[in-house]
């Protein structure tokens, strides 16, 4: 595994340096979401309510940071706080209808971006790279015991 490690490793710098997803024309979009705001947004998609408790640990980040994540969407009206549907005593966080509208439009956009990336590849080739991503997200996952719900 030794050197091929070394070129996965190399090969993920070069993909997160890329934030060409969240832009058009180089510059970012008005109204576009923040990365941090895109990836919470989705959890809520497909897990539904959940309180600053769970969030943080389902991130495996500090209270601190996601108040001020969910803040920030509470802020833009993407999310807002209900009573726990199950009873308990803290007030979750579910996705409004901007808020679901705001990540279908961001997720469009980023689809299409990685339409023009991947234009000439098989549909074969982008189905095992889109596996070999998913395989690679879930080991990372069952490492940091903190799987991922896919819808």
């Amino acid at each position: 595994m030794g050197k091929a490690t070394h070129e996965v490793e190399y090969e993920q710098m070069l993909l997160s340096r890329h934030s060409f997803l969240h832009q058009r024309g180089g510059r970012r979009r008005d109204g576009a979401l923040e990365r941090s705001a895109y990836v919470l947004l989705s959890r809520l998609e497909v897990q539904g309510p959940m309180s600053i408790g769970e969030l943080s640990e389902a991130f495996g980040l500090d209270a601190s940071t996601v108040n001020r994540q969910t803040a920030a969407v509470l802020r833009a009206g993407h999310v807002e706080r209900i009573p726990d549907p199950e009873g308990g005593m803290a007030r979750k966080f579910r996705l409004t209808e901007a808020g679901a509208r705001a990540l279908r439009e961001e997720r469009e956009g980023i689809v299409s971006s990685l339409e023009r990336v991947m234009g000439d590849w098989a549909e074969e080739d982008i189905a095992a790279f889109a596996a070999y991503l998913r395989r690679f997200n879930t080991g990372i996952e069952r490492l940091g015991a903190r799987p991922w719900p896919r819808p």
